[in-house]
């Protein structure tokens, strides 16, 4: 079976699907309000609307550096995105539509990818210690990495919200 099927199959499996390890992204997402996300339950740590912001960036950051743009490197504010000024319902169902919109964007880039473009070198993306660069197919498989990662500290922070 060529590998590209595989791959969306993981992405779509770990943003919205039933990936083995859990519930996935989404379903970690399933009726948190705006007034929740907003929470820091945890000191130092980012709050679940945070989480969202910096996983719908770095699902398009994937999806610009696979198509070949730079830069390759994100700036701090496009790791991990400021709040808005206001934390209004509307305001977090823009953000979740942002996530959506990340994911279906890198799902139709995937679907047009030759087999032969996931061996492709995607250049100097780390700083040491992961190092200094990373092929495509890596890459995507990073992407269903990081929504589990992330689905995994939002169920933590939603278990503190009471």
């Amino acid at each position: 079976m060529p590998e590209i099927p595989r791959l969306l199959d993981q992405l779509r499996h770990a943003f919205d699907g039933e990936p083995w390890c859990g519930p996935s992204l989404l379903t970690n997402l399933e009726g948190v309000t705006a007034a929740q996300a907003a929470q820091y339950p945890i000191k130092n740590a980012h709050s679940i609307w945070e989480i969202v912001l910096h996983v719908a960036s770095w699902t398009a950051i994937v999806r610009r550096r696979l198509a070949g743009n730079k830069p390759l490197q994100p700036g701090a504010a496009e790791d991990w995105p400021a709040l808005p000024n206001n934390l209004a319902e509307t305001d977090w169902q823009a953000a979740l539509a942002a996530l959506h919109k990340a994911q279906q964007q890198l799902l139709a880039f995937v679907e047009t990818l030759p087999e032969n473009e996931l061996d492709r070198v995607i250049g100097a993306t780390f700083e040491p210690p992961q190092g200094n660069s990373y092929t495509a197919y890596q890459m995507l498989h990073g992407v269903a990495q990081h929504y589990l990662y992330h689905a995994g500290q939002i169920v933590l922070l939603r278990k503190l919200l009471a």
